[in-house]
Formats: C-alpha cells, structure tokens, sequence
C-alpha cells in the first residue's frame, strides 16, 4: 500500500459527498485510511479517487452509519471488488441485506458486527459507535479515535441524545449534521408529513439545534466543525455557516483561530483537511 506522503500531518480528511444524493468520507496517512459509508455511486468515487491520486484498492476498512440508500449505495460493490472488510451493527447489515437500492450485497465473509459502546481497533484507529435517532433500521455516530486524535461524526441526528452530547465534549474534530432551517422546512415545498419526519425525533437535525448542542458540549480542545447532510431544498450553505457562527460567538466560543467552521458539498468532494494531534493545524 502506498500513499501520497505529507510529512506535516497525521491524518487528512475527505468528504467525497454529503446529503442526499450521497455521504462518503475518508480519512487517510500514509499507513493507515479508513472509509465512512459508502453512499456514492461506484463510478464517481473511483474519478474522484483518482482525482485526488488515490485507489479505491487502497482501503483498507469501511464502516457504516445506517442503511439508507444514501450512505450505502455502493458498500456491497466495493466490498465485493476490492475484499474490504465492513463493519456495522448487525441491525444495519440486516438493513443494508434488505435495502433493494444495494445491487451487489456485502460478503458474507467481509461483514463484521460492531456494538455500540464497545471499542473496535481497526489498524490504529479505534472506533465507538454510539445510537443516534433516526428512522433507519438501525443509525449510529462514531467516535473515532486516531494517534492521540478524537473524531466525531454524527449524521442523520433526530435528536440530540446524552450519548451523542457526551461524544461531541471528547471531540477534537466534529463531524455533525445542519441539515435544515426550520423557517424554510416550513414554508417549503415538502408535504406536511415529510416536513413532520424530518423536524421529529427520528428526522435530521437543524442549524439551531446543531449550533446549540456544539455550543453547549464543545470543550476548548475543538479544532474544526465540519456541517455535513444539508438539505438543497431547506437550507442553505451560507445560512447553516452563519447560525452556527453566531450562536457560538454568543456562547464565548468564537470561529476563528483555534476553532475552524466548513461547510461540506452536497455532490462534489470537499478537502482535502488535515489534521493533527497537537494545537497547530495547517
């Protein structure tokens, strides 16, 4: 295996595409790389890897979210071409078994059962799942732990639980869901039972809910909130970026300096970032 050296960092990040049209992220170094749900359409991730001077050949584990089309359109194929390993809870890998919109189904011999709370080592990463309501068979977040780094991602939020707070008050690097203003989600063009999914306890999260909650658990540690999932039709990039900003300026807790604050594309890749275990980030 070999990848692209960068002395200067631990550790880089990818999102190959976040929303409804497709969530895939990866972390990678020149040892070790993992990939986080696998919603992209086969074709486009191996451009996009190329793009980047990667190999879809190269990954070494993939672990899974939930079982909705969008994060696993593409688990079984790679699984299956490439003999990567998957791990999910067994709920999810039931999920994705049943899901009509996954083609080609994982190996029975690549699928690998992860228990919330219960820490898995894959490679130097160590990884925690913990449940996140939503309307999935199955949902969790990760707590993925990487060479003295914390990352958090958790997407697909219904609501904020103690789990996913104690999670996001660890977290070095956060991951979380934006994925709706509620004004627009109201006044939009959504029917009144899918505005109900996705503002209930089982939908997405929404710009103030995701400001509040970093708001009140990030600890001093965080270095960068990435906002991921965002709506096309009920939110905007740009609107997202600002309630987040304000609601931490007021919470003491400014963007800028220590503390950075992306927006991830819904279709496009966005990075690559870099990440590290000390206070310095380039």
């Amino acid at each position: 295996m070999h990848f692209k050296k960068d002395k200067t960092t631990m550790l880089n990040f990818i999102s190959f595409g976040s929303g409804s049209s497709g969530n895939c992220y990866f972390f990678y170094n020149d040892t070790d790389n993992l990939m986080v749900d696998v919603g992209v359409g086969i074709r486009t991730l191996k451009k996009h890897f190329s793009n980047y001077g990667l190999s879809l050949s190269q990954i070494q584990n993939i672990i899974v979210t939930h079982d909705h089309a969008d994060h696993i359109k593409s688990v079984g194929c790679i699984s299956k071409d490439f003999h990567i390993p998957v791990y999910a809870t067994a709920t999810v890998h039931h999920g994705i078994e049943r899901n009509y919109c996954v083609r080609a189904k994982v190996p029975v011999g690549n699928k690998h059962v992860i228990e919330n709370g219960v820490m898995q080592k894959l490679g130097n990463f160590n990884i925690t799942s913990f449940h996140v309501p939503h309307d999935s068979m199955d949902c969790v977040g990760y707590q993925i732990e990487h060479e003295g780094m914390t990352i958090v991602l958790a997407t697909d939020v219904g609501e904020i639980t103690d789990e996913i707070r104690k999670a996001i008050s660890v977290a070095d690097y956060l991951i979380i869901e934006a994925n709706h203003d509620e004004a627009m989600l109201m006044s939009g063009p959504y029917s009144a039972y899918l505005k109900q999914r996705v503002s209930g306890p089982n939908g997405h999260l929404s710009n103030k809910n995701c400001a509040k909650v970093i708001a009140e658990e990030a600890s001093e540690k965080l270095k960068h909130i990435w906002l991921c999932h965002l709506s096309e039709e009920n939110n905007h990039p740009e609107l997202a970026r600002i309630t987040i900003e304000q609601t931490l300026a007021e919470a003491g807790k400014p963007i800028g300096g220590s503390l950075k604050l992306d927006v991830l594309k819904r279709k496009i890749p966005t990075g690559v970032f870099k990440l590290t275990s000390d206070n310095e980030q380039d």
